[in-house]
């Protein structure tokens, strides 16, 4: 895991990890392990430019459009 950094006159920038298979709780049996890939986003920005809350939900609405792209076409 790393974090992206900002390059003037840059405000923000996204890094993505790569999609590795990870064990994880399975949320259908809990208690169960599943494996399950998974990636890492991280966000950096400035925060003399970008609120905090924006950058949250940007964040929420990337993960949305990776776990469901037909989103993107269908939307």
């Amino acid at each position: 895991m790393s974090t992206p950094i900002l390059n003037p006159p840059q405000s923000g920038i996204l890094g993505m990890h790569a999609i590795k298979k990870r064990a994880v709780e399975d949320p259908k049996n809990p208690g169960q392990v599943a494996i399950r890939p998974m990636m890492y986003l991280a966000l950096s920005y400035d925060h003399r430019i970008i609120d905090g809350a924006e950058a949250v939900g940007f964040l929420i609405h990337i993960k949305d459009m990776i776990e469901k792209p037909e989103r993107l076409l269908f939307a």
